[in-house]
């Protein structure tokens, strides 16, 4: 079967949850980010996997991942949506019981007028200018918003992946001189903001990365493992190229294989010639250029012709290869594609 195999270990997913949600204290309601279908890897089952684990609150970005959720999840856990009350979402948020996070006057305005009463949250900028009420705003609507009883205001920090980022103090900072003194829980940090500490906590954190084994939570354990079936094998011989552009020439004679995926499926250009797949234990090197379906890589230290190899596995995680591409985990996890036959283990006991 020419069709590569994407696994995830639900196990691992729910053991990182436990592990962030220790560092977040026990007053700390720890929830967990699954937006972009939980970071490409599937919300319908991480999403089950992550409530049977323990978590209350779910995020996700828009109104209509927040529905889709809904339906895996069934009633009981809270699901917040960052992006806030858009036009058009009203049926949506009231049928699948979301909690927008309304991010401007204009969202509040309509959240109220066409759902009056329905659960909200408050998203405040203080400093990344992405989403959020600046400060004028919420001085000019705070009486009214907090009357009407939010259940969360939120804001999201910048810099958390860097702990010594003058940001984070300057956020923090903020966060409070907008929020001390309300009768209303407060959330500011994600996975980064989890490691900065207590001061960062407040009564709710919202990992994400973390969860999928990704920086900056360096103590995770690996969730996903890609594995790529060998199409094709052939021997070469010195001065014969490999792939487009002729970027590899064999140096002297090996052995050649050719597997199914490449950048339609996520495997980014930009990996070309840099990463191993693994056999075990022994690397293999990519050699010539990704292609939109197909990589060739050098097994001339294998014994035999593998039936497949891996490209992430504990040998080479998601950091890893975004490393060698000039990007971050979330890209590499993401871009994953739809050809992939996916499979899971694992659950709320992993």
């Amino acid at each position: 079967m020419a069709r590569a195999s994407l696994h995830i270990d639900l196990g691992a997913l729910c053991a990182n949850w436990r592990a962030l949600d220790a560092l977040s204290g026990s007053s700390v309601r720890t929830a967990a980010t699954i937006k972009a279908d939980a970071y490409g890897l599937g919300a319908d089952k991480a999403g089950p996997a992550l409530a049977a684990a323990g978590v209350r609150d779910f995020f996700v970005a828009i109104a209509e991942e927040g529905a889709s959720l809904r339906r895996a999840l069934g009633a009981g856990p809270a699901i917040h949506v960052y992006g806030g009350h858009m036009a058009g979402d009203a049926a949506a948020i009231r049928g699948a019981g979301l909690i927008p996070m309304l991010n401007s006057i204009e969202q509040m305005t309509r959240h109220f007028e066409i759902l009056p009463g329905h659960p909200f949250g408050i998203q405040l900028d203080t400093g990344m200018n992405r989403l959020g009420m600046e400060p004028v705003e919420w001085a000019a609507v705070a009486e009214l918003a907090l009357g009407q009883n939010p259940v969360l205001v939120m804001s999201h920090l910048a810099c958390a992946d860097e702990p010594d980022h003058p940001m984070n103090a300057h956020q923090l900072h903020v966060f409070r001189d907008l929020t001390d003194g309300i009768a209303v829980p407060r959330a500011l940090s994600a996975t980064g903001g989890v490691l900065l500490g207590p001061a960062y906590h407040f009564d709710m954190t919202r990992p994400g990365i973390g969860l999928y084994g990704g920086r900056p939570f360096e103590a995770a354990q690996p969730v996903v493992r890609l594995s790529l079936p060998v199409i094709q094998a052939r021997e070469l011989a010195p001065g014969e190229t490999v792939g487009y552009g002729n970027t590899f020439t064999a140096q002297g004679p090996m052995r050649l294989v050719t597997l199914a995926s490449g950048y339609a499926d996520g495997i980014l250009r930009a990996l070309s010639g840099k990463p191993m797949l693994y056999h075990g234990t022994v690397a293999c090197p990519l050699v010539g250029r990704v292609s939109m379906d197909l990589l060739t890589v050098d097994v001339s230290a294998l014994d035999t012709v593998p039936q497949a190899l891996d490209l992430i596995c504990p040998a080479q995680g998601v950091d890893a290869l975004a490393d060698m591409a000039g990007t971050i985990g979330y890209e590499i996890l993401t871009a994953l594609g739809p050809r992939y036959a996916r499979s899971y283990s694992g659950g709320a006991k992993g």
